[in-house]
C-alpha cells in the first residue's frame, strides 16, 4: 500500500490533496517544486509529504443532523406515497400520454 504521510486514512488524503488542490487552482502558491504541472499531482504530493496542516473538527453536543436525517426520511416515505398514488389513476394515464405525444413529436 502506497505511504499517505501520517495521514491515517487513504479517504481523509484525498479529502485534503482535493482541498489543497483547490487552493492550488485559485492561485495559491505550491509549497513544493514539482516537474508536474498538474495542481491534483502537486497537492498529494504536499500532504504526502506532510507539508499540509489540517483538524479534524469533532461535531458540537447539540448536533442536529440526526434529526434532520430523520425528517427527511419521513418526507421522501410520504413523497414517494404521493408519486405511487399519482401514477396510479388519471395523473398516470395524463402522463403517460404526454409522453407518448412528445414522442410523435420527436420522429416528425
Amino acid at each position: 500500500m502506497k505511504s499517505h504521510g501520517d495521514i491515517d486514512s487513504k479517504f481523509r488524503f484525498v479529502i485534503i490533496a482535493a482541498k489543497r488542490a483547490k487552493l492550488l487552482l485559485t492561485g495559491v502558491k505550491p509549497k513544493i517544486k514539482s516537474k508536474s504541472k498538474n495542481p491534483i499531482r502537486i497537492a498529494q504530493n504536499e500532504v504526502a509529504q506532510g507539508l499540509i496542516d489540517y483538524e479534524i473538527v469533532q461535531p458540537e453536543e447539540d448536533f442536529i443532523g440526526e434529526e434532520i436525517e430523520e425528517k427527511v426520511k419521513e418526507g421522501e416515505k410520504k413523497e414517494i406515497t404521493e408519486i405511487k398514488n399519482n401514477s396510479k389513476g388519471k395523473a398516470g394515464d395524463k402522463l403517460k400520454k404526454k409522453t407518448k405525444k412528445k414522442a410523435k413529436e420527436k420522429k416528425k
